[in-house]
């Protein structure tokens, strides 16, 4: 019989034109759908910024190389989560719950959460977030941020892992959710209220419930849920309705405990956030120090980030300060780890830029060396270490999928005793995998990361006036000869110059402490706003809100994600709640979730004034809900945080608090979180009492 199957096998040779006839319309059909998620939003945010904010969009080739990279990398990745890694999870969710007694089930779901989260792509974003943290204003935040990102992701991990835990038990016991979601969000709101009067745990409240949006994207949805699902057939009992959801939610809420305790593990060790000068002296200097390597390490952030007067009490004085100066010239070791490079032009290229007078007189030795490497370095880009680059994001990459991908062979191989099935489309999609998530890790710093982060920088133009600092030109050879001053209407005077810049002569404001009188040079840094009335006319504040309204509402539409949800409930309800309501209700609550996130970063609101009602209601709706509609309500949150979704958030929201002086720009993730769930509940109670009337009215 064996022997009639392999005669009956018919191998087709095909030419290399016809292997590339069949391949490529599956390629275009791949890259087409992820240019449909990603081009709507782009478009929508380039066209804001450029027609109604009249920016223009800064390295707009690099932005638009990174978006590209991003588009190839995703259609790579989600390739390869097809063929490698959910064949994987779907025979390991069926075959687990057979062969398995109930301890290793639930180590399989924690290491399989753990692992989840190191391949999420939107779980590294937050990591790029770091450097842009004080780390004198959110000594906390500043340290799990960067020193001890690692660690933040570990926990976020964990988190996940617990919560895969819980709802694994909860599907082979068909525990209702609503417990779960009482004492959760219980403890939670408590929890948070207490870190909110901590002056440290306060700017870390806003990053933990953040990342708890970020986890459930298209690694740790399809993978928990094939497990959940393997699990509910082999024990289904006819018990609890929506088998299969619910642990979505769970991994958004633990996540945030998770982190929360990390800060609390942390906290007695780190300084209370306090003035720069304050945290550079030496009466702090122990406990500064833990927020970083080395002292060398804090020396490179001081020179970076802090003013002079910073960094010669961190020294110790102007002599201290010229021999630190003398030993960098000589040690390239050091410049290495100070500027990330051991040539020479890397201290100078930081003198021209950012270091002072005495500074660069220190390293050049002369006014006229100073000069000549003003001509040289200025307007001259800092050019990052494309090397360093690739290589640091290629290894997060392989990190992130390989080990989750041994893991999962092991255990069906190895424990299982399953074959692998299919293994070379296995193999091919877990490189594809590795493939993509290197080159969406890349475009996102290249593209999304800044485009979003000048379109948040620009808001604030509407309702006030803002610097414009990606712009900055340095004009070398000014005299001030060329000064003007003009009478304002109350009789105060103004002086400025004019300009020759793109071409056509622009009247610019002249402001002593911007001219550099030793070089010659004038910093120019362009200004715009308020476009709409006056400096915080409630029409700016107006405009920023549609934006951000709109910009929620479209992107939620483009997730593929939400459609598959919409045909789950309109089967569910028998149609009662259609797919087109469902998508629409997602798509307001997301896009009221970030224009009240917005909120919490321009006026400084604190994030629990905007996320302790929707959830308190929240409660009350779920108490009044089915099951069934209760698990796909609080899962529906879970389509708004995908790997575009995200990073554009987050960036935004830095962008935005780098104009308006925010300590930090996070919380916009959380409140797109919650809101959708209150109004996909909200309309499912409505529904629910609308049929109930048509019920119980009499036949005419």
């Amino acid at each position: 019989m064996m022997e009639k199957e392999r005669e009956s096998v018919v191998r087709v040779k095909l030419r290399f034109q016809e292997k590339m006839g069949l391949l490529l319309p599956h390629v275009r059909k791949k890259i087409m759908e992820q240019v449909q998620a990603i081009a709507l939003i782009v478009l929508y945010l380039v066209a804001f910024q450029t027609l109604v904010l009249g920016i223009p969009v800064a390295e707009s080739a690099t932005v638009a190389l990174g978006i590209a990279i991003i588009v190839v990398g995703l259609a790579f990745f989600m390739e390869g989560l097809f063929l490698g890694l959910m064949p994987l999870g779907d025979a390991i969710g069926i075959r687990l719950p057979q062969k398995s007694g109930l301890g290793v089930i639930l180590l399989f779901a924690f290491i399989l959460g753990l692992g989840v989260t190191f391949a999420e792509p939107a779980i590294g974003v937050l990591q790029l977030t770091g450097a842009f943290i004080k780390a004198w204003d959110a000594p906390l935040l500043f340290l799990l941020l960067n020193k001890h990102a690692e660690a933040l992701r570990h926990a976020v991990g964990v988190g996940v892992g617990l919560a895969v835990v819980l709802g694994m038990l909860r599907f082979m016991y068909q525990w209702s959710l609503k417990p779960f979601l009482y004492i959760s969000v219980g403890f939670l709101l408590f929890f948070s209220l207490w870190s909110f009067y901590d002056a440290n745990m306060h700017p870390l409240l806003s990053l933990a419930w953040d990342a708890g949006g970020a986890t459930t994207g298209p690694v740790t949805v399809p993978l928990v849920l094939a497990l959940g699902m393997g699990i509910c057939r082999v024990v289904s009992r006819g018990g609890v309705d929506g088998g299969g959801f619910g642990v979505v939610t769970l991994a958004s809420l633990i996540p945030v405990f998770t982190v929360l305790f990390l800060g609390l593990f942390f906290l007695p060790a780190v300084p209370s956030p306090m003035s720069q000068e304050a945290f550079f002296s030496s009466e702090n200097r122990e406990k500064v120090l833990f927020l970083f390597e080395d002292e060398t390490d804090l020396r490179a952030y001081a020179l970076k980030n802090a003013s002079e007067a910073s960094q010669l009490s961190l020294l110790g004085g102007r002599e201290e300060m010229q021999a630190f100066l003398k030993t960098l010239q000589e040690d390239g070791e050091l410049r290495r780890r100070i500027f990330g490079s051991n040539e020479r032009s890397s201290l100078e290229k930081w003198a021209v830029s950012q270091g002072s007078p005495e500074q660069r007189m220190e390293i050049f030795g002369s006014s006229e060396a100073v000069r000549r490497a003003v001509a040289e370095y200025s307007g001259m880009a800092v050019r990052p270490d494309t090397g360093a680059f690739l290589l640091r994001n290629g290894i997060e990459s392989v990190q992130a999928i390989v080990p989750l991908s041994l893991f999962l062979i092991l255990v069906l191989v190895g424990w299982l005793r399953e074959k692998l099935p299919r293994a070379d489309e296995i193999v091919l999609g877990l490189f594809f995998a590795t493939l993509g998530m290197f080159l969406f890790n890349v475009g996102i710093e290249m593209g999304l990361s800044r485009l979003g982060n000048q379109v948040g920088g620009a808001l604030p133009a509407s309702f006030k006036r803002i610097e414009l600092v990606e712009q900055t030109r340095i004009l070398p050879h000014f005299d001030e000869g060329l000064i003007h001053t003009a009478l304002g209407p109350g009789g105060e005077k103004t002086r400025f110059f004019y300009a020759n810049l793109n071409g056509g002569y622009v009247q610019v404001p002249f402001e002593k402490e911007r001219l550099d009188a030793e070089t010659g040079r004038y910093t120019f840094v362009p200004a715009k706003g308020p476009m709409f009335g006056h400096d915080g006319h409630p029409a700016g504040f107006i405009v920023v809100l549609l934006f951000a309204f709109v910009m929620g509402y479209g992107a939620t539409l483009a997730e593929p994600a939400l459609n598959a949800l919409g045909l789950t409930v309109e089967t569910l309800t028998v149609g009662a709640f259609r797919k087109s309501l469902l998508m629409q209700t997602v798509a307001v609550g997301v896009g009221i979730g970030i224009s009240v996130g917005v909120v919490k970063i321009i006026w400084g609101v604190p994030l629990l004034y905007l996320i302790v009602p929707p959830y308190l209601l929240l409660l009350v709706l779920t108490w009044f809900s089915t099951e069934e509609f209760v698990n796909i309500g609080w899962d529906s949150a879970g389509v708004t945080t995908g790997p575009i979704t995200v990073p554009l958030v987050l960036s935004m929201g830095l962008g935005i608090s780098s104009q308006v002086g925010a300590v930090e720009g996070f919380g916009i993730l959380a409140c797109a979180f919650v809101y959708p769930i209150v109004c996909v509940l909200a309309v499912g109670l409505l529904i629910r009492m609308r049929k109930q009337a048509m019920l119980q009215s009499p036949v005419a």
